[in-house]
């Protein structure tokens, strides 16, 4: 049966074709954000995946098989493939076939289901039987406390995610408030004066939502992600479920400048003291009722045979709560020792779930499924974020330089395209424009980032810079007393420069969706005046640049993002 209100056409492999131009693109868009992967994005079709983890996600957000169907037959302008229908019922009922109990003491743990066949299948497959679990019954199989976390990846491998009902530890108790008291409400975040003239804040309404979702309920609550986007207060969501909680807590992020400013939050907000706050980076090793901890700190080890230095951390004092800022960056050899704490509750922060190293199903297995999902644009509508323009400047290579190009190898190529000098010429161009605004320029590579900040005379912040130089360039942009700096990958993990209204990207890392997001992120705190900001993404035309651009912006096409594509040689507006 043919629907011409449908925008798409769903597919047997489980792909679904967007179609662009369509007058239902954007209705189709959002719904097929809910269970499906952005696979493609060229000019006419968009393609989406459904895969078992998309589907896992849906569920943990309450959606359920019909639902889907009635959605993709919605947006769909054929009928959907009958197998396709059977295969997402059976993919979402595999969520909560199982289910995992604890024992009081939580020395051991049931795993349970109704399925009296599928426990059968299960104890006959070679890596379950690993784990000895002892059949107690037609429906139940008892296990170690302690393989909680592996058999849950595990599991999750096969196809078949647990719902973990085992609970968590209370942890050790630290009794804190806010400043001066935030109401429960649905208040905007604003400031506002309270003791002593002090500005105090209360929750935005999605970020009172995302703190509920939390919340410990049936089944899943009490451990998974919150996504929102950059700009959105994750560090203030963080704090507000360790407000409810009241108990000390291990927050893991991604650099020392993130460390200093989850510490500078949290001293500024609650009243948490000084001295019940630790930092474990590479400069300090302090553990106290709260310690921030970078993530390479964790993973550091002496030789590549060497234990982890300093992964006891995870078990120094009684976490009640764990925090993982900048999931998608959560390094691979944490992930085994995530399995093994699965007795605390676990807080993933993210602006995007994607990652490139393929891990997903193991931060949904040992951080938790995706609990809150708030989509960039609608907090862009709300005024939350502001309204970024993005566009692709696509940037010729001189002939001699064309010519060195087509005669070099895979790699070298991108990086010839990647650090094309003609792209001096455009940066100049943009700064010019946007003047009188505070400017990014982000870069890969820093032979190309130090040629620029020489020409433009600006400060090269890279990862060399110690820490001290680090924060007296920020300080002096966020004053305004320097209205541009450059900036290397230390830009793609959380610094705060609310201000920033512009990014020129001038190179990048291959293909990476999760960088091409959080470099985005980095414009997108709300703006006086009209509350908008600038990205542009400066690609060598006709290079393999050009078509790593079409995987980096992929996440955020999906998000409602759109670049507009320009030459170098036209008038940029």
């Amino acid at each position: 049966m043919f629907n011409p209100q449908g925008a798409c056409i769903v597919q047997r492999d489980f792909t679904v074709l967007l179609e662009v131009g369509h007058p239902g693109f954007e209705t189709a868009r959002a719904e097929l954000g809910m269970y499906a992967e952005l696979v493609k994005t060229p000019a006419t079709f968009h393609t989406y995946r459904i895969t078992p983890l998309s589907l896992w996600n849906a569920a943990a957000l309450g959606w359920n098989p019909e639902w889907v169907i009635k959605s993709l037959e919605k947006v769909s302008r054929w009928n959907v493939p009958a197998a396709l229908t059977q295969d997402v019922f059976r993919i979402m009922e595999q969520y909560g076939k199982l289910k995992l109990h604890a024992e009081p003491d939580h020395a051991k743990m049931r795993l349970i289901s109704e399925d009296e066949q599928l426990l059968d299948d299960l104890s006959g497959i070679k890596s379950i039987s690993a784990f000895r679990m002892e059949r107690m019954s037609k429906h139940e199989l008892v296990l170690s406390g302690e393989k909680r976390g592996l058999l849950k990846r595990e599991l999750t491998r096969l196809g078949y995610p647990v719902l973990d009902y085992a609970g968590y530890r209370k942890g050790s108790e630290l009794s804190f408030g806010w400043r001066s008291n935030i109401n429960d409400s649905t208040t905007s975040m604003s400031s506002r004066c309270g003791e002593g003239g002090r500005p105090t804040f209360a929750l935005r309404p999605y970020q009172q939502k995302a703190v509920d979702a939390f919340q410990e309920g049936e089944g899943i609550g009490g451990s998974g992600l919150l996504v929102l986007p950059c700009g959105a207060g994750k560090t203030i969501i963080g704090m507000a479920v360790l407000e409810r909680l009241q108990c000390e807590c291990l927050i893991l992020t991604s650099n020392t400048t993130s460390v200093r400013q989850w510490i500078q939050e949290i001293q500024d907000k609650t009243t948490i003291t000084a001295e019940q706050i630790g930092e474990y980076s590479g400069q300090k090793k302090q553990v106290k009722p709260v310690t921030v901890a970078t993530y390479q700190i964790l993973t550091h080890r002496k030789s590549k045979d060497a234990d982890f230095t300093h992964i006891h951390l995870l078990h120094e004092r009684k976490w009640g709560l764990i925090i993982y800022d900048e999931v998608h960056l959560l390094p691979a050899p944490v992930f085994r020792a995530t399995a093994d704490i699965q007795a605390t509750r676990r807080l993933g922060l993210t602006a995007t779930l994607v990652r490139e190293d393929g891990c997903e199903q193991d931060v949904f297995s040992l951080i938790g499924p995706k609990l809150y999902d708030m989509p960039w644009k609608e907090l862009e509508q709300q005024g939350w974020i502001a309204e970024v323009e993005c566009k692709e400047v696509r940037v010729p290579l001189s002939p001699e330089l064309r010519s060195t190009y087509v005669q070099a190898e895979g790699k070298h190529q991108f990086r010839l395209a990647a650090e094309n000098p003609a792209k001096l010429k455009v940066v100049k161009r943009l700064l010019e424009r946007h003047q009188n605004l505070p400017t990014l320029v982000i870069g890969q590579y820093l032979d190309q980032l130090e040629m620029i900040a020489r020409e433009i005379d600006a400060p090269l912040i890279s990862g060399s810079m110690s820490q001290q130089e680090r924060i007296h360039w920020f300080s002096a942009f966020r004053k305004g007393e320097i209205r541009t700096i450059v900036v290397s990958k230390v830009a793609n993990f959380a610094i705060d420069l609310p201000d920033a209204a512009v990014a020129l990207e001038i190179s990048g890392s291959f293909g990476s969706r999760q960088e091409e997001a959080q470099r985005l992120g980095r414009i997108l705190r709300p703006k006086a005046g009209e509350n908008k900001a600038y990205f542009y993404a400066l690609v060598s035309e006709n290079s393999k640049e050009q078509d790593f651009a079409l995987n980096r912006q992929m996440f955020l096409v999906e998000q409602g993002y759109e670049y507009d594509i320009v030459h170098e040689q036209e008038q940029i507006h």
